[in-house]
């Protein structure tokens, strides 16, 4: 069954200032089509094509280097796209609760998050995830990996993931890519990310 690229949530222009249409458009339209597109033929014929998603990135090593990057590059922008929404807010709950076990407070994660965003050289991701003891860490990626992949460094579940390819920002931030993470914060869906912790 071949993968296809999911709609977005929310207008082009929804997330604006924080994150303009144009980046949107291209962004989900453009790359993460690609990545959709190049993932279909990579597996076509193989036993990846009656897979979900997750379970080609947990097995990832198996996978030739085209299903890596496409695979992933699927993976993440799917989870990305749910992540984001013009409500904005702050997390609550079991969710907070986490953050604050972890790091202290949330000013504090945001510090670390921000810094491993900034600090990914080149492209890729950096994540918030729940790791197989259930609890919060920071981590991040090159390129479209995550840490869902049996290769990762640091393995566990995605709970929020920003996108840091200068596709993802170019437009509007140029080379500042610390202002975008900044701006990024603006449109988390903790609602999403509450329920990802959960699950």
């Amino acid at each position: 069954m071949a993968f296809t690229l999911p709609k977005l949530p929310y207008d082009f222009n929804a997330l604006e200032p924080h994150i303009d249409a144009r980046t949107m458009e291209i962004h989900h339209g453009k790359h993460h089509n690609a990545y959709v597109t190049n993932l279909n033929n990579a597996i076509a014929g193989s036993d990846a094509e009656k897979l979900s998603i997750e379970d080609i990135c947990k097995n990832i090593s198996k996978y030739p280097v085209a299903v890596r990057n496409n695979g992933g590059g699927h993976y993440n922008h799917s989870l990305f796209w749910t992540l984001l929404s013009a409500k904005g807010g702050s997390p609550s709950g079991a969710l907070l609760d986490a953050i604050n076990a972890a790091f202290g407070n949330v000013d504090e994660m945001k510090t670390k998050f921000n810094a491993a965003a900034a600090g990914r050289f080149g492209s890729g991701w950096a994540w918030l995830i729940k790791d197989a003891s259930g609890k919060l860490a920071i981590t991040s990626t090159p390129n479209q990996d995550n840490p869902l992949m049996d290769i990762a460094e640091t393995k566990g579940t995605p709970v929020l993931g920003l996108d840091v390819w200068e596709h993802a920002y170019y437009l509007n931030y140029q080379n500042r890519r610390p202002d975008y993470v900044a701006a990024w914060w603006n449109v988390v869906n903790w609602d999403e990310a509450a329920k990802r912790f959960a699950s």
